[in-house]
């Protein structure tokens, strides 16, 4: 089964060695087959040993109207990750009083434990790179890697990066990766497409249409049990 790691419980759960961790944060409203294909592939190819969800509590980039109680996304997400040995998920950023910014996640898993950090995104997300909080420093806290469509021909080409980070790095062909002058590196990896978003099961439940094989049976209960996304007033 998946675990639970809770604030405390990260700072004292990895002490048997270095291990290549994957922090996979998001809004998950709600989770999806595509979150957790992903999440998986990445996972295999770069071998690592686990893969942290981390649902957003107060995601910067998005009205508070948008985005259901916190609670019912992470445990969504709890049920969905359940039967994956190597998917964990954690309620750091649900215990911070303000925001969710990614470096402040980022500095508390260094900060607590010597593992090879993975911070995994959607290529949609690292086009809005120069928006995030000390967008500059992130690269310098850990490795990044961003998932991409089929057929998007990732290369070395330096136009895949933004404007400003374009200094601080440079393509390094055999490992395929761009490397950042701390040494951390920055991987564009295609995955299976899968066309899901949040947003289209959103307005599916809304509209009273099926979801069903484009989230996990779990999470489709969990949602009807409670109410969530439909115009029906929620029980809680």
């Amino acid at each position: 089964m998946s675990g639970f790691l809770s604030g405390e419980e990260v700072a004292i759960k990895k002490k048997s060695g270095k291990r290549k961790i994957g922090l996979f944060g998001g809004t998950f409203n709600p989770i999806h087959l595509g979150h957790l294909r992903g999440a998986e592939e990445i996972r295999e190819a770069f071998g690592l040993h686990e893969m942290i969800f981390i649902p957003a509590a107060l995601p910067p980039h998005k009205r508070p109207e948008e985005v259901i109680e916190a609670r019912h996304r992470f445990e969504m997400v709890r049920l969905a990750i359940a039967d994956n040995p190597h998917f964990s998920i954690t309620d750091i950023e649900l215990l911070r009083p303000e925001k969710s910014y990614s470096i402040d996640t980022i500095r508390y898993f260094r900060e607590r434990h010597p593992n090879d950090l993975f911070f995994i995104l959607g290529r949609d997300a690292f086009v809005e790179i120069e928006t995030w909080k000390e967008f500059r420093h992130l690269f310098s806290l850990c490795n990044f890697v961003v998932m991409t469509r089929p057929g998007s021909q990732i290369s070395s080409s330096s136009s895949l990066l933004p404007e400003a980070l374009m200094p601080a790095f440079r393509y390094d062909q055999q490992l395929k990766a761009w490397v950042h002058t701390s040494g951390h590196t920055l991987h564009f990896r295609e995955i299976t497409l899968l066309d899901i978003s949040s947003t289209k099961i959103r307005e599916s439940i809304e509209r009273g249409e099926s979801v069903r094989y484009l989230i996990p049976a779990e999470v489709e209960a969990y949602i009807k049990k409670n109410r969530l996304y439909s115009r029906e007033p929620s029980l809680v």
